[in-house]
């Protein structure tokens, strides 16, 4: 069966129900309770099924990417920290530009090749832009789950049979 090497996630609206740069207010915190509030002292959330698909993935062995526009870079990688969810990524690139740079940066780094990588993003733009590059790419609307991996682990394999 056909996997991709490398499968990459963007953040706001994909990990987590916001703009990072708009709807929340770094600096974040977690609370003794474990929970994570931002600077109004708002719960931040994100979509339910999002540890386990992280903690499976890494477990089975993927290399794990952020493929992230925002302009909040601080907020975004401290939300990494404190969701504890850092430690499953090998390659983070979070700025504002397109995801294509993002994406060669990646390629640049792991060594790997566009048609190695999986893709999931809430935004039709970048899905169009990374299935331009060779990126098995999947939209997102909703946030990421267990179904939704499964159906971009399903096209990463079917599209990579045909070859």
């Amino acid at each position: 069966m056909e996997k991709p090497k490398l499968i990459a996630f963007d953040l706001d609206y994909t990990l987590w129900p916001f703009w990072v740069d708009t709807h929340v207010r770094p600096p974040f915190r977690k609370t003794p309770e474990g929970a994570v509030k931002d600077s109004r002292d708002e719960k931040v959330k994100f979509y339910p099924e999002v540890p386990e698909v992280l903690k499976t993935l890494h477990q089975q062995g993927y290399i794990l990417a952020v493929a992230s526009r925002t302009p909040e870079t601080a907020g975004a990688n401290q939300l990494l920290k404190l969701f504890d969810w850092d430690k499953y990524f090998n390659y983070k690139e979070i700025y504002p530009g397109c995801k294509d740079k993002h994406f060669k940066q990646i390629q640049k780094n792991s060594g790997l090749q566009f048609s190695e990588m999986l893709f999931f993003d809430d935004e039709q733009r970048n899905i169009v832009d990374l299935s331009a590059l060779g990126v098995t790419s999947i939209l997102v609307d909703g946030g990421v789950t267990k179904d939704v991996v499964l159906q971009g682990l399903n096209k990463y394999r079917n599209e990579h049979c045909k070859k």
